[in-house]
């Protein structure tokens, strides 16, 4: 039995179709991300799973049940589906504790875990003027968390944070499905924030589904140049007749072969662990990732297709 089932799903907004027959399920415990240029009908989406949003067409089916919208039922949501939005609030003048206490339905020792968890266990005490962005996301978070969901939605989580609470929040999102359980949907346009993380990843455009696949479907072999750019740089090679799409490490410098192409070298960015080359090649600019700091701008290199 599928934890959900999203089936058909329309949205216009005036005569513009927003949403074009969304479907797909997800099981308990995967993770599955949302990929899409902005205005690709994720975050509409998003809002339609949890009960806040109706659809003109289709349904959600959460754990067999039918996800009400705000047509049907007086006070929008599901309890058992947690949507956190990019534009979360806490009320001011109130402890965090205060306001995590009002919310809370889990014993107390659950929800003293979940705080940990969530990485917020020291800023109880505190009250909105004294902590962070990223601690009051962390604190919206747990917020919605201690009313004992099964299923979290989140739209852009990361966006705007900087490096260090980026890497707390992704341990976090981590350990709320490998030791509380809880099933988590996200969106998000860095492929970096959720490529080690998702079972599958759903990548949209103009309301659409254009993919489905694992990660390492939808990076090494993504249908079409727009999905590809979502993930990051990418060549176009001409292989046995056939254009390919390839990354810039799936091409390589060697020596001389029959079976390599020459071209000069324009560019060299130093990556940090690694170095990116631009290439003139036939014509064409090819980016090509390596960990070789030998090589300059100017130098004539043979380049082949990975194995």
């Amino acid at each position: 039995m599928h934890l959900l089932t999203v089936s058909g799903i329309q949205k216009f907004e005036g005569k513009e179709q927003i949403l074009k027959g969304i479907s797909f399920k997800q099981d308990r415990f995967q993770n599955i991300a949302i990929v899409g240029e902005s205005g690709s009908g994720k975050s509409t989406l998003l809002r339609i799973i949890a009960g806040f949003t109706q659809p003109d067409a289709g349904e959600v089916l959460f754990e067999q049940q039918k996800v009400k919208g705000p047509n049907d039922k007086l006070i929008a949501g599901h309890p058992a589906i947690a949507y956190l939005s990019q534009h979360y609030e806490l009320r001011n003048n109130y402890k965090m504790e205060e306001l995590l206490r009002y919310a809370n339905k889990l014993p107390a020792a659950d929800a003293a875990a979940l705080y940990r968890v969530c990485r917020i266990d020291h800023l109880l005490g505190r009250k909105n003027d004294q902590i962070s962005g990223g601690e009051k996301q962390r604190i919206a978070l747990a917020r919605l968390l201690v009313t004992a969901p099964r299923l979290l939605l989140l739209d852009e989580p990361f966006s705007n944070l900087d490096l260090i609470n980026k890497s707390i929040l992704k341990s976090v999102i981590r350990e709320l499905g490998e030791r509380l359980k809880i099933t988590c949907l996200l969106v998000s346009h860095d492929p970096q924030d959720i490529l080690p993380w998702a079972s599958e990843i759903i990548v949209m455009k103009d309301g659409a589904i254009v993919q489905k696949g694992t990660p390492v479907q939808v990076y090494k072999h993504p249908v079409n140049e727009y999905a590809a750019g979502l993930f990051g740089k990418y060549n176009q090679i001409s292989s046995g007749g056939k254009m390919r799409i390839v990354r810039p490490e799936d091409l390589r410098i060697v020596r001389s072969t029959p079976d390599a192409l020459m071209g000069k070298v324009k560019k060299v960015f130093y990556l940090g662990n690694a170095f990116e080359i631009e290439v003139m090649l036939l014509n064409e600019m090819v980016t090509i990732r390596t960990i070789d700091g030998s090589i300059k701008a100017g130098d004539t290199v043979h380049i082949a297709l990975a194995n």
